[in-house]
């Protein structure tokens, strides 16, 4: 999961800081739904673009290998899953975003619909927590076989290295703009083609093997593999639900948003079993599952001319992307609930010269490089997912408690047993999550609840300093 332009926290009057727009007390948007003091200037082509790279991400190039331990050459059928699911709490996000073109995501919504503070800061809490453990799993990427093409080094060792490079890029500034993430979204999809062409050549030369697009392991239920493996796939398709930082920023949003999301959606979908069909043809389900770079694999195996190298940088470039921008987005919003005190102060510090967060940043950099020390791609990706599936599900819950709060502009619409479904689906796929990943997302959310009280008990204590001092 990586996050692309996302402005999560930001500054509305002294000594005031908003998710993404809405201040603490949760103030309503303006019943137009504009009045936004930011420019519009997303028109929909930018934001599909903007969803798709958000999308696309890196995810694809690290977890074709992981599926196939489970579906052997039936690829495509855990990412079709996947996507359908995705599309359905994509409605719900639809149409909070387009009811509240101001608010900022899911703790927002939660923080309207609940009115509790604490679960509003668990599901903020789980975004941060996914961003950073997909931080982990993207450099353990990074420092598998597609940096191997170069050098030959010890897989955790490397990734460590690679966080802390990230961290010290992340520390001296990095400005993000939409004209970046389209060049980056491109350069992803590039390296994406390049399988499905010359997958498409060794065919056309009478190469690869066909009928194992539908083989699944012998010893499996086809059903419930494809449900296991659909928990993996569906990280492939996580990074959606950031577009709801942007949506103030958009223009005509309850036309856009809705074409833009779902679009990409679709259009990530079809490029993602393209790539599983190509995948399976090239290569058996056992040479792809014992690959850390198994896309750079598939390329090798068609015969086609391109050298190693150069799919190499291509998904390194993905990889470290997804990485630094995932990085930078846990670490902003790390200093901004720091900033709102929901999280330690300590963690609100910043650098006076480059003026960046330097103790959100470190912090989040160690907890990402601890991560890595799981030494599992798929066992990430399963955590990032559910993490995820608890936000989702208050997103989904969260549409049908709203629906009783009526706005006086028009907005998008989902058909109420969307979310339903959406919910049914979160459950469903929580219910195939294994013992260690729920004890990985335990551990994150305990310390998050932690972080809570101990900013709650600093808070209370500054306030009685405070009234003490002024009496």
């Amino acid at each position: 999961m990586h996050v692309r332009g996302a402005r999560i926290w930001r500054r509305v009057q002294p000594g005031t800081w908003t998710l993404a727009g809405m201040t603490s007390d949760t103030a309503a948007p303006p019943q137009d739904g504009t009045g936004s003091k930011l420019q519009q200037a997303i028109t929909g082509p930018l934001l599909f673009l903007f969803i798709l790279g958000d999308v696309l991400g890196a995810g694809i190039y690290a977890l074709m290998g992981t599926l196939s331990k489970d579906v052997g050459g039936a690829l495509w059928a855990p990412l079709l899953l996947a996507l359908l699911l995705a599309l359905l709490t994509a409605g719900s996000y639809a149409e909070l975003v387009t009811k509240y073109p101001k608010a900022g995501g899911a703790a927002v919504f939660a923080e309207r619909a609940y009115k509790v503070p604490l679960v509003s800061f668990l599901v903020g809490f789980s975004m941060l927590a996914a961003g950073v453990t997909s931080a982990a799993g993207l450099s353990l990427a990074f420092a598998g076989d597609y940096l191997g093409t170069f050098i030959d080094v010890p897989p955790v060792p490397a990734a460590i290295v690679f966080l802390a490079l990230v961290a010290c890029l992340n520390a001296r500034g990095i400005s993000d703009s939409l004209r970046s993430n389209v060049v980056m979204t491109i350069i992803e999809l590039s390296g994406l083609v390049i399988v499905i062409v010359t997958v498409a050549v060794m065919v056309g030369g009478g190469g690869g093997d066909v009928s194992r697009i539908g083989a699944f392991p012998a010893e499996a239920n086809p059903a419930l593999a494809t449900l296991s493996a659909a928990i993996v796939a569906y990280y492939s398709f996580v990074g959606f639900e950031t577009s709801a930082n942007v949506a103030e920023e958009v223009r005509e949003p309850r036309k856009v948003y809705p074409r833009a999301l779902f679009g990409s959606l679709a259009t990530a979908g079809v490029v993602y079993v393209l790539v599983a069909l190509a995948s399976s043809i090239a290569l058996p389900a056992s040479e792809l599952s014992d690959s850390s770079g198994p896309l750079l694999a598939v390329v090798a195996a068609t015969g086609v001319p391109i050298p190693d190298w150069v799919f190499s940088i291509i998904a390194l470039v993905a990889v470290a992307n997804g990485a630094l921008l995932t990085m930078i987005m846990a670490s902003r919003v790390t200093y901004g609930m720091a900033e709102q005190r929901l999280l330690p102060r300590l963690l609100g510090r910043v650098l006076p010269n480059r003026k960046t967060p330097w103790t959100a940043i470190v912090a989040t950099t160690v907890v990402a490089m601890l991560l890595t020390l799981v030494g599992d791609v798929g066992t990430l990706a399963e955590t990032v997912v559910l993490l995820l599936l608890f936000v989702f599900i208050s997103t989904n819950v969260a549409v049908l408690v709203l629906r009783k709060d009526r706005v006086e502009h028009e907005h998008f619409r989902v058909w109420t047993f969307v979310p339903v479904l959406g919910v049914a689906s979160c459950v469903l796929l929580l219910t195939q999550q294994s013992g260690q990943v729920w004890l990985y997302a335990a551990v994150l959310l305990a310390v998050g609840v932690v972080l809570f009280f101990v900013a709650r008990a600093t808070r209370g204590r500054d306030r009685t300093d405070s009234e003490t001092s002024a009496s």
